[in-house]
């Protein structure tokens, strides 16, 4: 494997540099220590710094030689609200807080690289460091698109990376098409006529057509999307009556859930088919039925022609470790709002084995440090690539 010397010897500064973010966990958009650090060291290393999009994000660029291409590399910095349950020197100093999804690695690399390539500029072009903030559904790539990331900062590419337990820390998968999920929320209110639990005929229950929906829901990727087609629903919330009150069905019931799919046809179903069942529902029961569908993020598919380039790029350091196939995740990630803008890449970098299983989201999950170079070296590779002297 093929990690360029300059970048192992800052091995030690970029383990400690990732320990420390881990250590001071902030949510979307309270970013403000980490994106200063991130700037700090763009600064440091001779860097133009953009501060200020979705109040937090941290935009680097570096230009050499007369290249015309432009390219995005970026990172996500945020945490999430849960607690760190694993003890470890760096443990989250922050109660309820946890980088529990490797940001944190991910941030340390992309300045890593950004540092070795400050100093070598062994390339001819631009290339824009994005430090994003608000990855974990609160929405920054979003916002830092409507206020204006491809206006200040145009890209004839961008590329994305996330770790991934379970491959090997000298592994990486790049493969084109879809690698992640539209993800979107929907919420649903039952309406009926509360009455004594004695008297149901007195009344309009929306529990028991709540119940009946639910029993129905999967029929959508069962029976209505095409079964060539990926789709998942799932119902996670469900609130109805009062525990302290077992003899009064209730005038409401309030359910909520998610829904992903790969392609836009098949978001669109989901959609529809949820609505047309809560309103069936709701007429079969005599009650009425309140429905809402939030879009969030779009999927994420790979531009087969960006994809080449990150392919060429990971085998310069991964070598035959280099997986080009890779089963999409049904997690979701807004990296889809920059591909919307520029050709995108978004790959997997190993993590090395789920400790105790602890994946993505889980409070002992760790990033591994040992994948920090090999991460840097691939953002190089890709940069000296696709902007070649």
């Amino acid at each position: 494997m093929s990690i360029p010397a300059r970048i192992k010897d800052d091995l030690p500064f970029l383990t400690a540099l990732r320990r420390d973010l881990h250590a001071h966990p902030e949510l979307g958009f309270e970013e403000e220590r980490t994106a200063g650090i991130a700037a700090k060291l763009l600064d440091e290393a001779g860097i133009a710094v953009h501060r200020g999009l979705a109040g937090t994000g941290v935009v680097g660029t570096l230009q050499v030689g007369n290249g015309t291409r432009r390219i995005g590399l970026r990172a996500d910095m945020d945490a999430l609200a849960m607690p760190e349950i694993a003890e470890r020197p760096y443990k989250s100093t922050v109660p309820g807080k946890m980088h529990a999804c490797g940001h944190d690695g991910h941030a340390a690399m992309l300045l890593g690289a950004a540092r070795h390539l400050a100093a070598t500029r062994n390339f001819s072009g631009t290339v824009h460091f994005i430090f994003q903030p608000a990855e974990e559904g609160r929405g920054g790539a979003k916002r830092m698109v409507e206020e204006g990331l491809f206006r200040l900062f145009p890209c004839d590419a961008v590329y994305g990376l996330h770790n991934m337990p379970g491959l090997a820390v000298d592994e990486i998968a790049v493969a084109e098409g879809p690698q992640l999920a539209s993800s979107d929320s929907w919420r649903i209110t039952f309406r009926g006529v509360g009455t004594h639990g004695a008297k149901p005929h007195l009344g309009r229950d929306p529990i028991t057509a709540a119940g009946t929906f639910l029993s129905s829901l999967q029929t959508i990727v069962g029976r209505v999307v095409d079964p060539l087609q990926p789709a998942v629903v799932s119902a996670c919330f469900l609130q109805a009556g009062d525990a302290k009150a077992l003899n009064v069905i209730p005038d409401i019931v309030e359910i909520g859930g998610t829904a992903r799919a790969y392609s836009p046809e098949v978001r669109d179903q989901l959609e529809t088919e949820i609505g047309r069942l809560a309103s069936g529902t709701a007429a079969m029961y005599g009650v009425s039925a309140d429905y809402r569908f939030e879009r969030r993020i779009p999927s994420v598919v790979n531009d087969a022609d960006a994809t080449s380039r990150a392919l060429a790029a990971a085998g310069t350091v991964f070598g035959e470790k280099v997986r080009r196939s890779f089963p999409p995740s049904t997690a979701g990630d807004d990296f889809a709002f920059f591909a919307q803008h520029a050709p995108g890449c978004y790959v997997w970098l190993g993590n090395g084995p789920a400790v105790d299983g602890a994946l993505h989201h889980n409070t002992a999950y760790d990033f591994n440090d040992e994948a920090l170079g090999y991460g840097a070296a691939y953002w190089v590779a890709l940069v000296e690539g696709e902007l070649k002297v």
